[in-house]
């Protein structure tokens, strides 16, 4: 018995040695997929971009944005837009917190009276928006005490859109919906195309009257299917179950996502083409589903990650889905303000779905 088990074991370790893909998959993805998640997933909270409105421009209003934006927390600017239109900034995500000082700041100080500084902040990200509203709050405590000794005179009047009651389930949700309609229609195309190979089903298909493309939309037009039932779903539990409001337009969320879907198909299509088992199909998915999940700002805003990081998320496509998704249910975006997203999901979906299509039309022809 124990000659047979040791038979089996050189047989399964030299199936996977003379693989170079499963070698590859095994010992290059994980490390590939540790020094950039190693970098990309942390849960500080630093370079917050910060718009600026100082009606007081006094001597003491600047040296309070001094303190502001003294450390690696707050990226401060002025703003040119009026207070009044700062809402179209957090809907373009343009800022994070919006600081106002009101017109008395310096006078209030030299009489020795409490002055409230706004702080307005995008509570989409509820944990985000509590950890830099507590950054805040320390350095206008060490302000207080620099001018006069005391922790009292300037306070902080908060304000958080989206999410005032600061709720994180509003946040992840519509994020875990993105997510499963990544991983729904990479895996299952990627899996289903390459078992039809692997079980020789595809051949016999091939030697019918059906058309590549006839066989190509035949395939992968119930998983498109599906990815829509599967997210109606995640979307009903969200607003039915958990209490999410929808601020948006279904018509617009359902429509982007249709773009989304192309691109994750393609993807699918691509991976078939490049593995001859599930097996492999299966590590190849869940690679890339790993990488695009922690690179999209699903866990950590991208703003925080390093900037090598951060360019390389442009080249991930639910980086923007995650983001229209999160926009069209908590702040009610509309298409003039999604356009940067739209663009670059129509780029992806276009190119790598055809790109899917012509490789996957050469290896079944």
């Amino acid at each position: 018995m124990l000659r047979s088990i040791i038979a089996i074991m050189q047989k399964e370790l030299y199936q996977v040695i003379r693989d170079p893909i499963m070698l590859r998959i095994i010992f290059v993805m994980p490390i590939i997929q540790l020094l950039i998640l190693g970098y990309a997933i942390t849960t500080d909270v630093k370079d917050i971009d910060t718009a600026v409105y100082d009606f007081d421009r006094s001597e003491q209003s600047r040296e309070y944005l001094r303190s502001l934006s003294a450390g690696d927390y707050f990226d401060v600017a002025s703003s040119d837009k009026p207070l009044l239109e700062s809402n179209d900034e957090f809907l373009r995500n343009r800022y994070r917190t919006i600081v106002v000082i009101p017109e008395d700041f310096s006078e209030q100080l030299l009489n020795s009276q409490p002055v409230r500084v706004g702080y307005i902040i995008d509570g989409t990200n509820a944990n985000s928006a509590a950890v830099a509203l507590g950054y805040a709050g320390m350095i206008t405590a060490d302000f207080n005490r620099k001018i006069s000794g005391l922790d009292m005179p300037v306070s902080m009047n908060e304000k958080r859109l989206y999410n005032p009651e600061g709720e994180s389930v509003y946040f992840m949700v519509p994020g875990i919906v993105a997510v499963l309609v990544t991983m729904l229609t990479i895996m299952l195309t990627s899996m289903a195309i390459v078992r039809e190979r692997e079980i020789g089903t595809l051949e016999q298909l091939m030697v019918t009257p059906i058309t590549t493309p006839a066989l190509i939309l035949g395939k992968i037009i119930p998983y498109a299917f599906l990815a829509y039932v599967e997210m109606s779903i995640a979307l009903l539990i969200g607003i039915l179950w958990f209490g999410i409001p929808f601020a948006g337009s279904w018509t617009l969320l359902y429509g982007l996502s249709f773009l989304y879907i192309l691109t994750t198909l393609g993807i699918g299509m691509f991976i078939s083409t490049m593995t001859k088992t599930q097996q492999q199909a299966m590590f190849f998915a869940w690679f890339f589903s790993i990488f695009a999940i922690l690179t999209s700002g699903f866990f950590t805003p991208i703003s925080n990650m390093p900037q090598s990081v951060q360019y390389l998320t442009y080249l991930n496509p639910l980086r923007y889905f995650m983001t229209t998704v999160r926009a069209i249910m908590m702040k009610a975006a509309s298409v003039d303000i999604l356009y940067p997203e739209i663009l670059a999901m129509a780029i992806f979906a276009v190119v790598l779905f055809t790109l899917s299509w012509i490789r996957f039309s050469k290896r079944v022809s």
